[in-house]
């Protein structure tokens, strides 16, 4: 009886023990992913607030420059302004998704949507009842949507990407799939676009699976309880 007793002891260190770390590595995921998104925010908002307004008000300037007939050099120069405004507007929302604060996760997929439209499709299918998470939760959620985009794009000759949000009583679900050649998990789970969506799930401690098919698609399957989400005051 005493053996069984301290087995059953040893047992119970053992998962306490295995639970800790569990905990620990969800930590260090969270600390790790909040370091990245402080500083990819401090560039994304210097791009976006300082270039992008400066970009502007020498377009303005540009605009209303008496050229002297020269309006080929005003239309070439005002062409490369132009180009030059897209091109921070667009390294600025690859760093950190800057308007998501105010716009809201939905509004920005449907932006990121809207300017893939012209590279694949893109469906979009959000449950009524879905309500806005918390600052952390949306960009995380947009990041890992943002990656697997990227990774479909340059790797899986797809034609279509479908994503779906919904809120259940107890946890988000969140599906992202697409109908080109998969890929062997086993094979690419080291690369960096899986360590990075891996990584922002467990920042979330949240639950994960691949559902891969080759050459018929992939699959990713996510769900956030509630009861878990990280604090806010925690991540500001």
């Amino acid at each position: 009886m005493g053996y069984r007793t301290f087995v059953t002891r040893i047992l119970k260190e053992k998962d306490a023990q295995n639970f800790a770390e569990i905990q620990h590595q969800k930590q260090l995921a969270l600390e790790n992913i909040k370091v990245q998104e402080d500083e990819r925010k401090r560039i994304a908002v210097m791009i976006h607030d300082d270039i992008g307004n400066r970009l502007n008000i020498l377009s303005l300037w540009l605009n209303n420059l008496d050229t002297k007939g020269d309006e080929q050099i005003k239309k070439n120069i005002s062409g490369q302004m132009s180009s030059l405004i897209d091109s921070a507007r667009s390294i600025s929302h690859s760093l950190y998704p800057v308007n998501l604060e105010s716009v809201g996760l939905v509004l920005y997929i449907e932006e990121l949507i809207a300017n893939l439209s012209n590279r694949i499709n893109i469906a979009l299918s959000v449950s009524p009842k879905f309500q806005r998470k918390n600052k952390f939760i949306e960009v995380q959620l947009y990041r890992i949507i943002q990656e697997f985009t990227t990774n479909v794009l340059k790797h899986s000759k797809a034609t279509r990407i479908w994503i779906y949000i919904k809120d259940n009583q107890t946890h988000l679900s969140v599906i992202i799939s697409d109908n080109g050649q998969s890929f062997e998990y086993e094979a690419v789970k080291k690369g960096m676009g899986i360590k990075n969506i891996e990584s922002r799930i467990k920042s979330m401690n949240a639950q994960h699976k691949w559902k891969n098919i080759i050459d018929k698609g992939s699959r990713l399957i996510i769900k956030i309880p509630y009861n878990e989400l990280p604090n806010q005051d925690s991540i500001n």
